[in-house]
């Protein structure tokens, strides 16, 4: 599965696969060290999630490791002379 993200603004993102939106990523906290969300938009039956999602909601470290969970996706900032903060 080849996932994009696509930057909304600082710190959220929507997840796309097959050019649908699925997810929501969000940076948690307004102080380091930040965690990571992803979030699912809708509450599928664990048989029908997208995989790697086994819950609706996984927590990450940092946006490197949620990136990294769902196989290294391409992401596209909305600054393009500045890259993702956390990547």
């Amino acid at each position: 599965m080849t996932y994009h993200l696509i930057q909304l603004a600082p710190g959220a993102y929507d997840l796309l696969l097959h050019d649908n939106v699925l997810a929501s990523v969000v940076r948690n906290g307004s102080h380091q060290p930040y965690t990571w969300t992803a979030e699912l938009l809708e509450d599928l039956p664990r048989s029908k999630r997208p995989a790697p999602f086994r819950h609706i909601e996984h927590d990450f470290p940092s946006l490197n490791e949620l990136c990294a969970w769902l196989g290294h996706p391409t992401v596209q900032t909305n600054n393009r002379h500045t890259a993702a903060q956390g990547l």
